[in-house]
């Protein structure tokens, strides 16, 4: 097994199109890549969602703690080849079996776990779970096409 490999917000860029304010994964580490990884998100005050999510009592969106882990499972499939140089695009298709279990705050740390447990051609399908402090906060099945 080859050793983990950490990726930095600038690799990440180059990896995903996605810029702010819905760029949501900051640091990247592919322990085994195109299938296992886990992608960290820090979360602040300032991040535009908790303005309105809610007043008083600022609380992450389930649905961008899911397109978190689309975009985790994006980095791990991109960190498989030459990302820098490649022009493919990883596209997200669909979502199952998702269970939000603990509110995600500012201050927070969401560390988005995605392993790969299905592939055909080029879709592909990634379990996540996701934890703050340990303790799983979201889970969830995502597919995706490379084109």
């Amino acid at each position: 097994m080859a050793e983990e490999k950490i990726y930095n917000i600038d690799e990440i860029m180059k990896m995903l199109p996605h810029r702010y304010p819905f760029l949501l994964v900051d640091r990247l580490i592919v322990e085994e890549p195109g299938v296992k990884g886990v992608g960290i998100k820090n979360l602040t005050m300032n991040e535009l969602f908790f303005q309105g999510h809610f007043p008083n009592n600022p609380i992450m969106p389930g649905v961008l703690q899911i397109e978190a882990m689309a975009q985790t499972a994006g980095c791990i499939v991109m960190a498989e080849g030459d990302y820098e140089n490649n022009k493919r695009n990883v596209l997200f298709m669909s979502v199952e079996g998702v269970k939000f279990r603990k509110p995600v705050r500012p201050g927070d740390q969401l560390k988005m776990h995605l392993e790969k447990v299905k592939v055909h051609r080029n879709i592909f399908v990634f379990k996540g779970v996701s934890k703050v402090d340990d303790q799983v906060v979201s889970e969830a099945e995502v597919t995706a096409m490379i084109i």
